[in-house]
């Protein structure tokens, strides 16, 4: 069967889930994040030298904005993106940022893996490398 029917245009926003995670958090775009995070986000977050939990939004934006990505902090590229094959019902990206802080130039790499439902994160596991120098 053929039909000359145009599709409605999407209002979804382009790009995957993860893919639009980060661009957020490169950006600091925190209303991009918060959009993107269920009202129960199941967060959970490791660095060298912490481990970071949350149930909402809120909890999600102090930890990457206020603690792991500080005002001071400028978030120059992201270097590399990696959207990786799902693990069952978990999908993967994995993501390194060029880091200018007033220490200098640095690294950061993050895997995170994550359970989507309608557009949003409901479920998020990051894994971070630290900062690491880069001269």
């Amino acid at each position: 069967m053929t039909t000359d029917a145009t599709p409605a245009p999407s209002t979804t926003p382009t790009g995957s889930v993860g893919s639009r995670f980060v661009t957020a958090i490169a950006q600091r775009d925190k209303e991009s994040l918060r959009a993107l995070l269920a009202h129960n986000v199941d967060f959970k977050g490791l660095t060298p030298k912490k481990f970071w939990e949350g149930s909402n939004p809120d909890e999600v934006l102090e930890t990457v904005f206020d603690n792991w990505f500080e005002e001071q902090d400028h978030i120059d590229e992201v270097v590399q993106s990696d959207q990786g094959e799902d693990v069952g019902d978990v999908k993967r990206i994995g993501y390194r940022f060029r880091i200018t802080t007033p220490d200098g130039p640095h690294l950061v790499e993050q895997q995170a893996y994550y359970y989507e439902y309608d557009d949003q994160i409901l479920y998020l596991r990051v894994v971070c490398s630290g900062y690491r120098p880069t001269e």
